[in-house]
């Protein structure tokens, strides 16, 4: 190494009068990597809402920037056995939301559930894990239910047959999840 050369320099500060380099705390660096995460999946989110609303689908892209947000946030935080246990959660949400979906089918000979909210599914247990999805879809479904019950009372007709994007209100199912989950509401 280049002598003066600090690898760690970038969780440093430099006093100013000593030129001493002092490490940063390493909860301040958490609490950061978190809060960076955190804003990253609120982007992420937002930006899944509004192409859902207008396009009528939620780009792989959107789902997988979901989930490697969430895979980073584990390894970095919680450390790779951490990550790979999110990633495994995650993995086993998006099997059965899959099958679901299938049987659905296969019963109702309709899709009731697009591949891109299968998709996000399985992105959001990577962040909530199995115990979260349960929430996230009650606030989901609640929220979606309000949006056509408000939809209704407006004057626009609401039918069997009716479709209403349904990723912005996954979307805000995990954010909710999320929060009652950092605030130990949900194990």
């Amino acid at each position: 190494m280049p002598p003066g050369f600090d690898p760690g320099g970038i969780f440093s500060s430099e006093t100013l009068y000593s030129g001493e380099r002092t490490p940063i705390p390493a909860p301040h660096c958490e609490l950061m990597i978190a809060a960076i995460c955190l804003a990253l999946l609120y982007l992420a989110s937002a930006l899944l809402a509004w192409i859902d609303l207008r396009r009528g689908i939620i780009p792989n892209w959107v789902n997988l920037a979901i989930a490697i947000i969430g895979l980073a946030r584990a390894a970095i935080l919680d450390g790779w056995t951490a990550a790979l246990g999110a990633g495994c959660e995650g993995a086993v949400v998006g099997a059965i939301v899959f099958l679901l979906r299938g049987l659905y089918f296969k019963f109702r000979k309709f899709h009731g559930l697009g591949l891109g909210d299968v998709k996000l599914l399985a992105a959001s247990g990577i962040w909530i894990g199995v115990a979260g999805v349960p929430v996230q879809l009650l606030v989901a479904s609640l929220a979606a239910l309000a949006t056509a019950g408000v939809m209704q009372l407006a004057g626009r007709t609401m039918t069997r047959q009716t479709s209403l994007p349904f990723g912005p209100f996954l979307a805000l199912g995990l954010l909710v999840a999320l929060a009652l989950l950092q605030q130990g509401w949900i194990n």
